[in-house]
């Protein structure tokens, strides 16, 4: 089988494309054959040893894929070659072929496409944990998206819209923008060209927004915290703009404000009565097809760092899809 592998820490550029032998599932796990995987940004700090846990080299890069049952090992009972999948691993998905925890897996529903089930997994779940527990959205709130064209952005654009939120995105440029208006946003502001703080003021009025769901960080997370009205609630979900900001902590004080930090991998040990829930409710909503992601650029196996490349330099709108097959 071909895999793009990560020798040693590095970037995109670094990675090669070779080939290994079939993998071989053991006890409880499957083998399955990868027809899309999707890219996100933490796969870029993974290849570069930045990333808050760290996998030695060499392996390969990717964390969500879709695609068909291969082979199962011992002791798996509820999946058997053929069957249509999809996985969220740490890493293994720019394979044709990955080994993958039964546990791990979801069946995907007759006549979904592989890229859409590769490409709603991470970004749909941290946005709806985000919004359905963390920072539970009302009908008619004010909900401030940062980073609203990329994939968990876009995802929380269409999930507080879906809730019954006055959504304001909050990106760079106006293809981005375009998207998010296309996905409901009642307002956009263009945080590179126009002052943000200023923009959601004029937006929201003297009563400010409710929640601000940030996974960008950087130069915006402050303007946007200022946006918040009394008792309103700020996610931070991530730093894709590179740095991570300093909040003063007086605006907190003054306004009653809730900072508060929501991470996938630990979101099971924070709220683990809300979970199943959760999952249940997003797994239905995909299912009906109600919740789809917004698939911006698709690229081939041997184009892998190319795509990892457009995730880096923040040119992706949506999810970034790799076609295995």
């Amino acid at each position: 089988m071909r895999a793009v592998v990560c020798r040693e820490y590095g970037t995109p550029e670094d990675l090669v494309l070779v080939e290994l032998p079939d993998p071989t599932p053991g006890p409880g796990q499957v083998v399955v054959r990868v027809r899309a995987a999707a890219v996100n940004y933490p796969d870029v700090l993974m290849i570069a040893g930045r990333y808050q846990i760290k996998v030695p080299p060499p392996f390969s890069p990717g964390s969500e894929m879709a695609g068909e049952v291969l082979a199962v090992g011992e002791g798996v009972v509820d999946y058997q070659p053929g069957d249509r999948v999809s996985a969220t691993t740490f890493v293994g998905s720019f394979a044709e072929q990955a080994v993958v925890d039964a546990r791990g897996l979801t069946p995907v529903p007759d006549g979904v496409d592989y890229a859409d089930a590769a490409a709603f997994g991470v970004t749909n779940r941290t946005a709806y944990y985000t919004l359905r527990t963390v920072a539970p959205v009302q009908p008619g709130d004010w909900v401030v998206v940062l980073g609203a064209g990329g994939g968990v952005g876009l995802a929380a654009v269409d999930i507080a819209v879906m809730m019954g939120a006055k959504v304001i995105a909050a990106a760079s440029g106006p293809e981005k923008l375009e998207v998010c208006r296309q996905r409901g946003a009642q307002a956009v502001v263009d945080y590179d060209r126009e002052d943000l703080k200023a923009r959601l003021k004029e937006i929201t009025g003297e009563g400010g927004s409710q929640i601000v769901v940030d996974p960008v960080g950087g130069p915006y997370s402050e303007p946007a915290l200022r946006s918040l009205g009394r008792g309103g609630k700020f996610v931070t979900l991530g730093y894709a703009a590179g740095s991570i900001p300093a909040i003063p902590l007086n605006l907190v004080l003054l306004k009653g404000i809730t900072v508060q930090g929501m991470e996938i991998r630990t979101f099971m040990i924070d709220y683990p009565d809300e979970i199943a829930r959760d999952d249940a409710e997003l797994a239905q909503l995909f299912a009906e097809g109600r919740l789809r992601p917004y698939i911006g650029a698709r690229f081939p196996l041997d184009q892998a760092a190319t795509a990892l490349r457009y995730v880096a330099d923040r040119k992706a709108i949506g999810k970034v899809v790799i076609d295995v097959a």
